[in-house]
């Protein structure tokens, strides 16, 4: 497994993740399982969230580690908050907010429960989940400060912020923002794409982030890729879907290249751009993490990345 250093630290992750969203319905001795897969491959870092599973993924995760030969200390465990849960819109293993709260106690309160349900005493990173239009600067900075200074977090981050919204709260904290996790993968590469339409009134001109990618790359945070897999937020999986027949041939000619399967060839584009992207896998199928950790150890071709760009119904200017 190839590792990356996680934002300007000395840490070195492996470069797929272990989400672990999906755990909290799974038999606890299954989400064991899933956790050896993923160790076995090489996989030292866990991501979850107060949310996930309305707080069960990570209760799960607790009694399945104690089933494991794991010691925690050989995993760097990360975690988000700042969504309150709306129960009533939230089915199925999915999850959706009633609002965004960065206020000083939610944030400290987050982190308390996130670390009661884990059985750990300190998280390696806390990220703030989705940008809060209400939050202020003496809250989160004060949460930070308080829970680095109990030892509860070691590193702070965001998660779908956009350079400005960054650049507001690093303006606030003394803590450097290591992390910014975000939807990308060869279908929803908008990141990609808006840079090479540059100066252009086409679709793909449009920047809807604010050039994430170079400023993430140049101010040296860690992109941590969520839903490899999935064409939109909770809409499904483009690996074998008919909508995108040109893409899915694409892969599987790749796939069969390097003796991996499509999933693999995805994380492969995902991990062979130079911004040292970490992908997040979700699946709680020992056989899919091991399979799909292997386009870690994938170098694609340039022609090969831009084939399967193509494929996926881009196109340059």
């Amino acid at each position: 497994m190839k590792t990356i250093k996680l934002g300007n630290t000395n840490f070195e992750a492996s470069q797929i993740a272990l989400g672990i969203m999906r755990m909290a319905g799974l038999e606890t001795s299954k989400a064991a399982d899933a956790i050896n897969a993923a160790v076995d491959t090489g996989i030292n870092y866990i991501d979850s969230a107060d949310i996930y599973g309305d707080g069960q993924s990570e209760t799960k995760f607790k009694e399945a580690l104690k089933q494991t030969n794991i010691s925690r200390d050989k995993l760097f465990i990360q975690s988000k908050g700042g969504i309150v849960l709306d129960p009533k819109r939230s089915h199925d293993g999915l999850v959706f907010g009633a609002r965004y709260d960065f206020s000083k106690q939610h944030i400290i309160d987050s982190v308390d429960g996130i670390l009661e349900r884990l059985g750990v005493d300190y998280l390696d990173s806390f990220l703030l989940h989705r940008p809060d239009p209400l939050m202020e600067e003496a809250d989160i900075s004060d949460a930070f400060d308080t829970l680095q200074r109990e030892g509860k977090v070691r590193h702070f981050g965001v998660s779908n912020f956009n350079p400005l919204q960054v650049e507001l709260v690093q303006s606030w904290v003394s803590q450097r923002l290591i992390i910014n996790q975000l939807q990308f993968n060869v279908v929803h590469s908008g990141m990609v794409t808006s840079g090479m339409h540059t100066n252009m009134i086409d679709d793909g001109s449009i920047d809807h982030d604010g050039g994430l990618l170079e400023y993430s790359r140049r101010k040296h945070m860690t992109i941590q890729a969520w839903s490899p897999f999935n064409y939109g937020l909770f809409d499904g999986m483009y690996i074998n879907d008919p909508k995108y027949s040109e893409l899915n041939d694409k892969l599987q000619e790749l796939a069969d290249k390097y003796g991996v399967s499509k999933n693999a060839i995805a994380v492969a584009w995902i991990v062979r751009h130079p911004a040292q992207i970490q992908v997040l896998l979700g699946t709680m199928n020992p056989e899919h993490i091991v399979d799909s950790a292997k386009g870690a150890d994938i170098e694609l071709t340039k022609q090969e990345w831009y084939d399967l760009y193509f494929a996926a119904g881009n196109y340059l200017p």
